[in-house]
């Protein structure tokens, strides 16, 4: 898009929201990249303030793009709130062109206290996957809310405060779920194989060694090799994990021929990792998800 379509477009985005205003004021807006922190988001602003989320249910946060309409959102966003730590890969060029043109953006990944990587491709990088521990998205609640109330222009900050207040008291309870869920499983059968690296937090946070993923990378855009595949095999067999884990929105074919190639009683399950779901029961909000996830977790790890 050159630069005199984009400012068209820009002009034509703020001329519309003005105009839904029912006092001719514009109405504060937010552009939230991700459905996971746009859901959180949502949950925290409520009416005060209109929220765009641009990633589309069951879609993959490396892959995903965006309209010359959402992008020109972007542009005229009061606030942008994304993840960061190089997740939304289809969409980070346009969040850095609204930062440079003074619109103001919350990496909130990069401000949840980021774990790296330490192992295969992606060893050394910060990981992205933040959210998959729920203390932490507990303390991205309030950040969150913090900066709404700092640049969002009219915005009822009380309203923000206690939507967050709120929504992160269910965050917490969550966390204590959770908790109480994973102590169903027994202490050496926490080990997880997932199709690529996105759990890192959560076992940190619960007490689990991640064996391995098919995809040895934190993003799906890589691709695993003959010896990968192999040395995940040797580990599957070493430890007798009892499941694979694969992300719902993405094809779960090489973990299967993983799981047969096995020679064991392999299952493989799926979770809702990057993407809330319009598939039901799954992962409609954030809170959901977490449910869905870690219910199937402490099934397949306990062999039910």
């Amino acid at each position: 898009m050159n630069a005199l379509t984009r400012l068209f477009t820009v002009i034509a985005v703020l001329a519309a929201a003005a105009g839904c205003a029912s006092d001719g004021a514009r109405a504060p807006r937010v552009v939230v990249t991700t459905n996971i922190l746009g859901d959180v988001t949502r949950a925290i602003v409520g009416d005060a303030a209109e929220v765009t989320v641009l990633m589309k249910p069951d879609s993959d946060p490396h892959s995903f793009g965006v309209s010359a309409r959402e992008a020109a959102r972007i542009e005229a966003a009061d606030l942008i709130v994304h993840n960061g730590l190089g997740l939304e890969e289809g969409v980070l060029r346009h969040v850095e062109a609204a930062k440079e043109a003074g619109v103001p953006a919350l990496a909130v990944g990069e401000r949840a206290d980021p774990i790296r990587f330490s192992a295969d491709e992606s060893a050394g990088k910060p990981d992205p996957h933040f959210w998959t521990d729920p203390g932490r998205m507990a303390k991205a609640v309030d950040l969150i809310a913090e900066q709404v109330i700092a640049h969002v222009d009219g915005v009822d900050a009380a309203a923000v405060r206690s939507g967050a207040a709120a929504y992160r008291a269910q965050v917490e309870q969550l966390d204590s779920w959770v908790g109480q869920q994973v102590a169903t499983i027994p202490p050496g059968a926490r080990r997880l194989v997932t199709n690529h690296h996105v759990f890192g937090y959560f076992a940190q946070r619960y007490g689990f060694q991640v064996v391995g993923a098919v995809i040895p990378s934190g993003t799906t855009l890589a691709s695993p090799s003959a010896s990968d595949l192999k040395s995940l095999k040797d580990a599957i067999q070493r430890t007798k994990v009892k499941a694979i884990f694969a992300d719902s929105s993405q094809p779960d074919r090489l973990a299967q021929v993983l799981a047969a190639e096995a020679g064991l009683n392999v299952k493989v399950v799926p979770l809702f990792s990057e993407s809330l779901s319009s598939r039901s029961p799954g992962a409609a909000t954030y809170i959901d998800m977490i449910r869905t996830n870690t219910k199937a977790m402490a099934d397949g790890l306990n062999g039910r």
